[in-house]
């Protein structure tokens, strides 16, 4: 390693949605000449090696978390699962920062993404600088920030009621429906707010600390702001490919990234459509929609008459294990051969290929962030679809903040209606004046995002300061102890 060149040691959840962003602020690293070393479990590496995509430019720690071949949420304890990925994580962290400064290549940062509380930890002990990569926007932290600092008192039981709401510093109006769904009554999920909370209680117990966003100034002015003096945030995203904001990368090595795979059937197919045509959805890696709500959503394409592209992942064909009886199949093979007419159902597609196609219109999105930033950075509006944790306020603002998209409306029962599909692809692909003004809106945002990424842009250089910064801080530290 050259003299005085940064090491970032970057750990991240063994998870898609966390890994590629954890990437790509990877290779942004890289482009400012720091060496990177990644941390992360055996399981998340053969799901890289296995797409194909194995980056040659980082290093890698591996490490068991006990579940090599990947977790299974139906048949493995999510508990158990965080229990040992916390123990082992820990111990491999503590070995490579400390057989790293034994070879003459220590790490002057640990970078850690979120349900990670512990590696903050690792580093404070073994008093190497550290920073939190928060992969959600900075209005979520806020909301999370001022839940755990006596605002959940206010979100009781009649948080549902329509007249209900909640101002929070530096965020919009908050209905029930806009707060992320871990911090409703209602939460299911038990193991993940303690984890938060001990995120949140681990960095009030650090001076000042840094939390780098995955997001730009010019996005979320208000809520990047520090919070309380205490907490520091810093934007260094949008985190996609640089090849759809500048132009210099052909490549992207997250999972499932193989963003320039050859024998696309879907791209070919959408070469044959009209500009600004197609209607594409797809809700993530990890939601799975019921058969009533597919079957809403085939009622409400097929009424629109537009072509579309649905991803249905292979092991999403029989969602929940929902029986169809025969009556219900036939009419469903009646569907499926008008829809094969209008659109092209496909189990994987590169998503960033898609939204940046001209024959696209209009993106019907679970608004997963990831998903949010990267309709941002290819100016696509949106149809937004939310269904748990962050995405309910990312559709919040998708709406009400931004002007980038229009929202579903939810019946009691969970289910988007068919009509309430239709009507808001229609207003969103229409030629009314709020369809317009959207489109007009998600080029703008598109257009911040390219100038934040660029080398005098907002996030480049709030990223470029930061390795500075940590870097002279490292150095001086190590004088120190030389004397």
């Amino acid at each position: 390693m050259a003299q005085n060149q940064p090491h970032f040691l970057l750990i991240t959840f063994p998870a898609q949605g966390h890994i590629n962003p954890a990437f790509r602020f990877a290779k942004r690293l890289l482009m400012l000449g720091v060496k990177v070393t990644i941390a992360t479990t055996i399981s998340a590496h053969r799901k890289i090696t296995k797409a194909g995509r194995v980056p040659e430019s980082f290093d890698f720690a591996l490490f068991s978390d006990g579940f090599d071949d990947g977790l299974d949420r139906k048949s493995h304890d999510t508990t158990v699962f965080m229990g040992q990925l916390r123990t082992r994580g820990a111990q491999s962290l503590k070995q490579t920062i400390v057989s790293n400064t034994e070879n003459g290549t220590p790490i002057t940062c640990l970078v850690y993404t979120l349900l990670l509380p512990w590696a903050g930890e690792v580093a404070r002990d073994l008093k190497v600088p550290s920073a939190m990569l928060w992969i959600q926007p900075a209005s979520v932290f806020r909301v999370y920030y001022y839940y755990f600092h006596g605002y959940d008192k206010l979100i009781g039981d009649d948080c549902n009621e329509p007249s209900w709401s909640i101002q929070l510093p530096g965020l919009p109006l908050l209905k029930s429906r806009d707060l992320p769904s871990f911090c409703l009554p209602s939460n299911p999920y038990d193991y993940v707010l303690p984890l938060f909370k001990e995120q949140l209680d681990k960095l009030d117990s650090e001076d000042k600390p840094n939390i780098l966003v995955n997001s730009f100034d010019e996005l979320e002015e208000e809520a990047l702001k520090e919070i309380n003096d205490k907490i520091n945030m810093i934007a260094v995203g949008p985190l996609i490919p640089s090849a759809f904001l500048d132009g210099k990368d052909s490549s992207d090595e997250s999972i499932g990234g193989d963003l320039f795979k050859k024998s696309k059937e879907y791209v070919e197919w959408m070469n044959t459509k009209p500009k600004g045509s197609i209607v594409y959805i797809s809700f993530g890696s990890i939601i799975m929609l019921s058969n009533k709500q597919k079957k809403a959503m085939v009622q409400g394409l097929l009424a629109c008459g537009r072509p579309f592209l649905w991803v249905i992942r292979d092991e999403d064909s029989n969602t929940k294990g929902d029986k169809l009886e025969e009556d219900e199949e036939e009419e469903e093979l009646k569907c499926l051969e008008q829809l094969e007419k209008l659109g092209l159902i496909v189990p994987w597609c590169s998503q960033l290929e898609v939204l940046s196609h001209p024959s696209l219109g209009c993106f019907v999105t679970h608004c997963g962030w990831n998903s949010t930033l990267e309709s941002i950075g290819c100016g696509v509006p949106v149809v937004a679809f939310p269904q748990w944790t962050d995405q309910c306020t990312n559709a919040k603002l998708i709406e009400d903040v931004w002007g980038t998209g229009m929202r579903v409306t939810v019946i009691e029962d969970g289910v988007v209606e068919s009509e309430e599909i239709t009507r808001c692809i229609e207003v969103v692909m229409g030629g009314n004046e709020k369809g317009a003004k959207m489109r007009k809106n998600a080029m703008k945002w598109k257009d911040c995002a390219k100038n934040a990424m660029q080398e005098s842009g907002s996030s480049y250089m709030n990223l470029k300061k930061f390795v500075e910064q940590v870097n002279g801080s490292f150095a001086q530290d190590e004088n120190r102890d030389l004397e």
